[in-house]
């Protein structure tokens, strides 16, 4: 365990006038707090802390940071407090430890919204002060150090979160040494069979090639000292995860590859890096497509580099990273190199780790455009779809570089640009040529976005792009648009419900009385009354407590209906609206509610349309009837559908509604039908033939009975109206095969 002075003496190594008062006093703190509290393993819990902090120092950040990794666990697990924190160490360090202490132990498999809304609460605390990230990770480092300590079943589920959250967000933020060494640690307790089978290749690969790797170097230095450069070379051999990972993307065996070893070439300057470049270039061939310049174009976590693939010494196909020694610290450590927690860097490359860093930038901007949804499951979905994609690197037709991820569309790039771009896009321009939208875009493709003012999303584009971005506002604009037509529905129903009452309705009136239906704003309650969540009555009693009802007597039947029946007293309801009784339908050939009230009218249905058919369908010229069910809208139902005996107790749930379809309508509406015919070859043949004939299209076709001599078949049907569906059971009727063609209503 490390001692007190150890601690000193590793920040004095890098920052000489380092605070040890500071260091000192939450040292001795973290000490006192923690007493004889153990680890798993049987150590000291004091120990934790102390750990967390050595990988600070390895990373050499400033003592405030220090002093919070020795504190992290002391409100969550001590008597410690936010205030006592405070007095003793001064707000900025309380409000870190805090944070910190906010963030639960996630949970992959059986706690989904609890994990969604715990990472949420991570990346508020990172986005408010980037030294909460660098805590955690080097908190989350040292515990799957020592998971081993860990029960089985919990062990997997640490190293599951690592894997699917911390790792890439270490990755994310340029900090591509601890990410490494968080992948190889989760791997090895996920797939333990997968690591030792790699890491044993991998073993063997070393030994063999061993001299071939100094050979290169050697090779590699010799050229560059004869060429008057000052460079050091480094042979690497990729880790066991990132090799496996490779293997399963694509499909190749472990003899397949031919980049497992990598080398560094680390040189003074930038202009050395393009030097370097061009010496290596003009002694050895270049395989194509394996060049990129991440020097001119960083990556969004700041790495910059040149990457190339040489046919170089023995034949041996070599891959070459060169970059600057700055450079070097910002791929190894990324936002841990930041100058905002360092001595102040000067010179060219200061500007490249300014306060404002691209992988800081990026966490803020995802944040900003994920912490707005409402469900936090969706958050953890598009979270982890901007944590695990490679780039590509695009531009605006006025030259601003876009980076998006592998398999970004045209609407992907128009929501990296602007939401209200995206929301309004109807078409792309790629290099000059107007392209789908659903065209995945290269590396260095120039994307021009056409719009169109009165443009909604679609729900169909959230199966489309790729960024967790737009995933999230196409969601958003899906789901205001089915809450404005909840809204509209909604409104219509609280007209007929003042209007039976002779009473006025108006936005205004229902401010007052939102705290008594339970809503903050109008919006929530016109949407309920559409979702059927909240009754139309319940609103108007709201508005109008004192209102009494007039009492209507019930309307004498004016006919004794279609079969002649004396008396229909089992088939009365009440559609909502009329506070009068009147006949059912199907008793009585005065069809209609009262003709003072307007019937609502509808048109086709969308894809967001919140209002649909029941089982057996209903076509144009049908008289049909509207239920409403709760959190569904209203279901349509032919007025002789069995189905609406249910609801002869609930007269509130009847809406009585019309057809009201253009002319020029090219919408087919669902019915069904029920077939007797017989069961021989070609039966089905013919039968479908016919509706295929008569412009009918079949949706779903089930055989209800089947017997020796003769089948049944349920067909649901797409038709244009009442008149079309006539006709086809009429050709039906008329083939030979064919014994009975009869309208089924549910």
């Amino acid at each position: 365990m490390m001692r007190q002075y150890e601690l000193v003496e590793r920040v004095q190594k890098y920052k000489p006038d380092v605070n040890e008062a500071l260091l000192n006093k939450a040292y001795v703190y973290a000490m006192q707090k923690h007493g004889k509290q153990t680890r798993a393993s049987g150590d000291p819990y004091i120990s934790h802390p102390l750990e967390v902090a050595a990988i600070l120092t390895e990373m050499r950040l400033d003592e405030a940071t220090i002093a919070v990794a020795l504190l992290h666990d002391t409100i969550e697990d001590t008597s410690a407090t936010r205030a006592e924190i405070d007095e003793l160490f001064g707000e900025d360090i309380g409000r870190l430890v805090e944070g910190l202490t906010k963030i639960k132990k996630l949970d992959l498999v059986t706690k989904r919204a609890k994990q969604a809304e715990n990472l949420r609460k991570l990346l508020l605390a990172i986005s408010d002060d980037v030294r909460v990230l660098l805590v955690k990770l080097a908190d989350r480092l040292h515990n799957m150090r020592t998971l081993e300590h860990v029960p089985p079943d919990k062990r997997a589920r640490i190293a599951e979160e690592t894997m699917d959250i911390y790792a890439p967000l270490a990755g994310r933020m340029g900090m591509q040494e601890m990410r490494e060494e968080l992948e190889e640690l989760a791997f090895k307790n996920i797939n333990q069979e997968a690591y030792d089978t790699v890491t044993g290749k991998l073993a063997e690969l070393s030994e063999r090639n061993r001299d071939l790797i100094h050979t290169i170097e050697d090779e590699l230095s010799a050229l560059f000292k004869q060429q008057g450069m000052t460079a050091q070379v480094k042979g690497r051999q990729k880790k066991a995860y990132s090799v496996f990972r490779k293997m399963q993307s694509k499909s190749l065996s472990f003899e397949q590859l031919s980049d497992v070893f990598g080398f560094r070439i680390i040189v003074d300057s930038e202009a050395d890096c393009y030097r370097a470049l061009g010496i290596v270039h003009m002694r050895w061939s270049v395989v194509p497509g394996r060049f990129k310049d991440y020097i001119s174009t960083p990556k969004q976590n700041d790495y910059r580099s040149i990457h190339t693939t040489i046919v170089g010494p023995s034949r041996q196909r070599v891959e070459l990273q060169i970059r600057t020694r700055r450079m070097q610290d910002v791929a190894e450590r990324g936002v841990a190199a930041h100058t905002l927690y360092k001595d102040a860097t000067t010179g060219d490359e200061a500007v490249v780790l300014s306060k404002d860093s691209r992988a800081y930038s990026w966490l803020r901007q995802t944040i900003e455009a994920l912490s707005v949804g409402d469900n936090p499951e969706d958050f953890l979905e598009h979270t982890k779809l901007e944590l695990f994609q490679d780039q590509v690197f695009c531009f605006t037709p006025k030259g601003q570089l876009i980076a998006l991820p592998r398999g970004a569309t045209p609407i992907d790039f128009a929501y990296a640009v602007h939401t209200d771009i995206g929301d309004t896009c109807v078409g792309s321009k790629i290099n000059g040529r107007i392209m789908p939208l659903v065209t995945r875009l290269a590396n260095g493709d120039e994307v021009e976005i056409l719009r169109s003012g009165v443009q909604v999303p679609p729900p169909a584009w959230e199966e489309i792009v790729v960024t967790g971005k737009a995933r999230a506002a196409i969601r958003r604009a899906t789901k205001a648009a089915v809450r404005k037509q909840y809204s509209g529905l909604g409104m219509r129903i609280l007209e007929r419900t003042f209007t039976r009452a002779g009473k006025p309705l108006s936005r205004d009136g229902l401010k007052p009385v939102l705290h008594r239906l339970g809503h903050k704003d109008v919006e929530d309650v016109l949407t309920a009354v559409g979702r059927g969540e909240l009754a139309s009555d319940d609103v108007f009693r709201a508005v109008y407590p004192n209102h009494q009802e007039a009492r209507v007597s019930p309307r004498k039947p004016a006919d004794e209906g279609w079969f002649n029946l004396r008396s229909a007293a089992g088939l009365i309801f009440k559609l909502p609206g009329l506070g009068k009784t009147q006949k059912s339908p199907r008793a009585s050939r005065q069809i209609g509610p009262d003709p003072d009230m307007a019937a609502m009218p509808i048109r086709g249905m969308d894809d967001n349309s919140v209002v649909k058919f029941g089982p057996g369908g209903a076509v144009p010229g049908d008289r049909i009837v509207g239920i409403l069910e709760t959190g569904a809208g209203i279901t349509i139902y032919p007025i002789q559908s069995p189905e609406l005996t249910k609801f002869d107790d609930e007269p509130n749930r009847w809406v009585d509604i019309r057809w009201d379809i253009d002319e020029n309508n090219k919408n087919r509406f669902p019915a069904r039908i029920l077939v007797t015919a017989i069961n021989a070859p070609g039966t089905l043949a013919e039968v479908s033939q016919a509706i295929a004939t008569s412009e009918t299209n079949i949706q779903n076709l089930t055989m209800v009975r089947v017997a020796a001599d003769f089948t049944e078949m349920l067909i649901d049907l797409q038709v244009w109206d009442l008149k079309h569906l006539n006709q086809l059971i009429t050709q039906l009727k008329e083939l030979g095969s064919v014994s009975t063609v009869e309208r089924i209503y549910q």
